[in-house]
This record gives structure tokens, sequence and C-alpha cells, in this order.
């Protein structure tokens, strides 16, 4: 507890540690090569992305937070909600905009976080404690990956935001999971704010992932400074070339890292070498993009009715409101 501000751990101490050694071993060592996104965020990896998002060629914070600008009011209107939860709050700053727009409504109660950076979490928290006075605010330290547990004695009702096209993170079998999880959790009267980023031209889409400043290559090489740091391994970040692709099929941008040149690769807390031939790819991450119909379509899958479905003026990225499914809204619901 940090003056108003009160923070909770979920995950055992040696979490992370086991997680990315589980992590490495599997992906470095199958074909092909691969690491999970959430380990760019270090402190440094957080603070480029925080100047990826600035960026001109990166439209989706941009679009995202025109849609907020334009719809937060309504937003609030419609769910009610006396609780704001954020999955995978970062900094919280877009959700400053439904914050205002539940106090103004009247309703706004608390608002709850769950990020896997303790330090982001802290540094948010008090920060909304300031600008909040009257503001319950909690956060949670947890993987949103394995551990989606939303705070179950926050009054009601609860709106769940899930924004920044995290979604497409997920590959297909995970959001099915992940949607699962949620429904699971929610009740009556709770709803999900999505972001979603849409299908559009790859000539838009590829530079969002490689920009002409070369700071979405230094996020992406910033991976193996974390390897090198927590495995004592031996990466030269400059012997991997950055590279952002899209995949038609999957409809997805795809990130990864190219070795320069054949290599190996020790890792010495694994007691593992890497071995690279020329060309070889790391892929570190998937951005699934989406569209309307099919997106809704997974959603109803998973139990999920959407309500509500805005984009930006150029269309590029939505947000939708979504509740529990009226048919399944007695077999999954939390009661409170």
């Amino acid at each position: 507890m940090t003056g108003r501000f009160a923070l909770t751990r979920r995950l055992p101490g040696d979490y992370f540690t086991d997680a990315l050694h589980t992590d490495v071993l599997k992906g470095l060592t199958g074909r092909p090569k691969s690491l999970p996104p959430k380990w760019f965020y270090d402190a440094r990896g957080s603070e480029l992305f925080e100047e990826i998002t600035q960026l001109p060629e990166y439209y989706p914070t941009r679009a995202e937070h025109a849609i907020l600008r334009e719809r937060s009011a309504e937003i609030a209107a419609a769910t009610g909600a006396r609780t704001l939860v954020e999955l995978g709050s970062g900094s919280s700053r877009k959700t400053r905009l439904l914050l205002d727009s539940l106090r103004d409504h009247g309703t706004l109660e608390s608002y709850a976080a769950l990020d896997v950076s303790a330090d982001a979490l802290r540094e948010a928290g008090g920060q909304l404690c300031r600008e909040y006075p009257e503001l319950r605010v909690t956060g949670c330290v947890t993987d949103l990956e394995t551990d989606l547990g939303l705070p179950e004695e926050a009054p009601g009702p609860r709106l769940v935001a899930f924004l920044g096209g995290t979604l497409g993170n997920l590959d297909g079998d995970a959001r099915p999971a992940f949607y699962a999880a949620l429904r699971r959790q929610l009740s009556p009267g709770d709803a999900l704010l999505l972001g979603a980023d849409l299908v559009k031209d790859p000539g838009v889409l590829v530079p969002a992932y490689d920009d002409a400043q070369g700071v979405t290559a230094e996020f992406d090489k910033n991976v193996l400074r974390v390897l090198n740091r927590e495995l004592g391994a031996a990466f030269d970040p400059e012997s991997f070339e950055h590279v952002a692709v899209w995949n038609e099929d999957e409809e997805r941008v795809e990130m990864r890292l190219r070795s320069r040149r054949a290599q190996a690769v020790e890792l010495p807390a694994l007691e593992m070498t890497a071995e690279f031939e020329e060309g070889e790819e790391i892929l570190t991450e998937i951005a699934v993009k989406f569209r309307r119909d099919r997106l809704t379509a997974e959603l109803a899958r998973g139990g999920l009715e959407v309500d509500r479905w805005w984009t930006d003026e150029e269309g590029r990225f939505a947000l939708l409101l979504a509740g529990p499914a009226p048919a399944a809204a007695d077999g999954g619901a939390v009661s409170r």
C-alpha cells in the first residue's frame, strides 16, 4: 500500500524467471524459432514502445485515442460502470478519457489495473491517486496469459478495457482461451471494451512495425539484450536484422529477427547453445488484424455479444463494446 494505492501480486517470486527459462528453451529449440513478445518490456523496452506510439507511421495509438475522445461519454452512459478494470494497463494514459467520462456520468468508484510490470502499476497508480482523489485505485501484478483474474471485490457493473490492439498478439488458439477465461468472470451488466486493429493496405500496416527512424528495430532487438542480462547470453544484437512482413494468409504482421550470418550463441543459464544459419529468423511478435464480421463471430463463439462498434474516420482501428451473451448469462456469470 502506497498512500491510497494498493498493489497486490498474484504470481510467485520466481514466476518470471521460470517463465523466461521455459519460453526461451522452447522457443529457441523450436522450428521455426520464436520468442513471446512479453519479453520486450523491461524498462528500456517500455521506453522504446512509448517512442513508437509517437511515430508518424504508428497510427493505432492515435486512432484509438480519437475514438475514445469521441465516444467515451457514450461508453460511460451505456455501461454505467462503477469500476473500470484495465488489462495490460501500462501507463494508463488513454484510460483517463474513460475515467473522466465515468466520473462525469456519476458512477465511477474504483479503478483496477492488471499488468506484468509492478513499476508501471506503481507509477500509474500514484498519478491516478493524485489526479482522482476520490477514486479507489488498485493494481495487480499478474500474467494475463496464465492468470486472468478480474477483481471480484470491485463494485459492479465493471467495464473491462483491453485496449491498444493487444488482442492481435494472441494467435488463433490463444484468443478463444482468453475469451473463455474472461467470459467465466463477467457478471450480467459487466462489459468489455476491446481495441482491434483492422485489415488494411500492407503499405500502411508494415511501416507501422518497421519505421524509418529504426525505433521499432531497436525495440525488437531489445529482447536479445533482455536475454543477455537475464540468462547470461552472448547475443550480438547487431548481428540480427529487424524484419516486418505481412502474412496475407493469416492476416497479420510478423516481426522477426533475421540472423545476418551463421552463428552460435551461448545461453549459460539454460546450459544450451542456440545455433543460427545465415538468414534464419526468430519470430518475436505477431500482430493479427481483424475484420468486423470475423471478429464478431469469434467473440460470439466465446460467449460475448458485440453491442457497439466504432472506428476512427479512416476506418483503420476499431473499438467495440461487448457483454455476456444472453444465452450464456446463467451459465458462467460470477455472482457478487
